[in-house]
């Protein structure tokens, strides 16, 4: 049943969709309307995208019911009410790559800026930083990723915690620049794969060797 981009959706099911506790529906809200129909084109789904505004925009959200979809993720280790909860899940190696890109488009984020902070020592004390971090409540899920990129690519990152006051501890999973850039290029293994286009915008100086990737700016971080 696995697929490239099953895989995808999965991952980005597992970081920022919602199981109904009716065993049956399943709803993915999101900013961006095209991730949303890269979504329901790779799950062959036609129900339509809905819009409704906030103080920042739009919010879209897709919904579907499908029992037997559902409950086969169940069987890999996804639950409802799953922020808290979410742990290792049954994802084949060979497909772990457009998995891990679905959770990045979910919770992650692509991290681009030019580190100035040195230039009083030395103006040319300039810095390209980057880096790839995959965010979670959930800090067994946080370190099977890791452990799983690490057997797969030899790539290890860090992983640290944040505690807003008032809210539940965030754990998250970064790669720096080195690391980074070879996490992206694994990921984005082939133009055609099924990803976040504002966030493969960021990537895409990275993707090809050598690529000198184009500075954004003093100061300015560009985060996607």
């Amino acid at each position: 049943m696995w697929t490239p981009r099953l895989a995808w959706a999965v991952g980005l099911i597992a970081t920022d969709g919602n199981l109904s506790r009716d065993r049956r529906h399943l709803a993915i809200p999101s900013i961006d309307r095209d991730l949303l129909e890269s979504l329901r084109e790779c799950l062959g789904l036609t129900n339509c995208i809905s819009q409704t505004k906030n103080g920042n925009g739009f919010i879209y959200r897709l919904q579907w019911g499908d029992r037997r979809f559902y409950e086969w993720l169940l069987s890999i280790g996804l639950t409802p009410a799953k922020s808290l909860t979410l742990g290792p899940l049954l994802v084949p190696d060979e497909y772990f790559a457009d998995f891990f890109r679905g959770c990045i488009d979910g919770d992650g984020s692509v991290l681009v800026y030019t580190d100035r902070y040195h230039t009083r020592k030395n103006e040319r004390y300039v810095y390209e930083r980057l880096y790839v971090s995959l965010v979670s409540a959930s800090r067994p899920f946080v370190e099977w990723a890791q452990r799983s990129v690490l057997r797969i690519t030899g790539l290890k990152g860090t992983i640290s915690v944040r505690s807003p006051k008032g809210h539940n501890p965030l754990w998250r999973l970064r790669y720096a620049k080195a690391e980074s850039i070879r996490v992206l290029r694994w990921m984005y293994y082939t133009p055609s794969v099924p990803s976040l286009a504002r966030k493969r915008v960021v990537a895409a100086p990275f993707l090809i060797p050598r690529a000198r990737p184009t500075r954004r700016g003093p100061g300015r971080p560009m985060v996607v």
